[in-house]
């Protein structure tokens, strides 16, 4: 299926390293992110499968639950595993799902059979509490993903649904953000206190809310 930013991430029962799920379950009312694997021993996934492990404590901080898939078995991720562990200094904390039948693969579109007929692309989700699909990011297999940038679009994401803003490009946590144009002056004036400087009519810089 041809999945699109805003539709119901698709739910699923799979067997992980961590036991059994069932997706939206599992998800609950946090949000998650879903990234795919070629394939299990491999240089790049294993680089960034220990970086993930390591990024935990800021993925807690914003209340996201990380889970990889690859279409080898369990008993494989297992073994994989203990590479992680020895090669990039941080055990697995968080489930790695197995799909030898590539029925996840397959719901999520994470096979390309114009770029490898067998394997899934390197491709990321970022599901939100309501399982709407709120990114997608779809790398080559031989490109290791950059996991900083999907913890900054987390925070633009956690931070445009709470107030009626946008971020301009490169932004990062703590800088100005960006007035929708929806919102009037006299809207602007009671929601962002500590004012705005306006290089458009359409272009209004306030500082982050708190």
């Amino acid at each position: 299926m041809s999945l699109r930013l805003g539709d119901t991430a698709p739910d699923f029962a799979a067997v992980t390293t961590e036991g059994p799920i069932k997706f939206h379950d599992w998800v609950a009312d946090g949000w998650a992110i879903l990234f795919s694997h070629p394939h299990d021993f491999t240089p790049v996934c294993t680089t960034e499968l220990g970086y993930v492990a390591r990024l935990k404590p800021e993925f807690d901080r914003r209340r996201v639950k990380a889970i990889g898939l690859s279409i080898d078995p369990l008993d494989s991720h297992l073994g994989w595993a203990a590479d992680i562990k020895e090669t990039q200094g941080h055990a697995l904390n968080f489930p790695i799902i197995a799909d030898p039948e590539r029925k996840v693969a397959n719901l999520y579109g994470m096979i390309h059979p114009s770029h490898d007929e067998v394997y899934t692309v390197r491709t990321v989700f970022v599901i939100d509490p309501k399982k709407k699909v709120r990114l997608m990011i779809t790398y080559p297999q031989t490109t290791g993903r950059n996991f900083d940038e999907i913890l900054r679009v987390i925070d633009s994401l956690q931070l445009t649904d709470a107030h009626r803003v946008a971020t301009p490009v490169n932004w990062k946590q703590g800088e100005d953000v960006i007035i929708v144009p929806a919102v009037s002056d006299d809207e602007a004036r009671a929601k962002f206190p500590r004012g705005w400087r306006a290089l458009k009519p359409y272009l209004r810089l306030t500082p982050q809310p708190r």
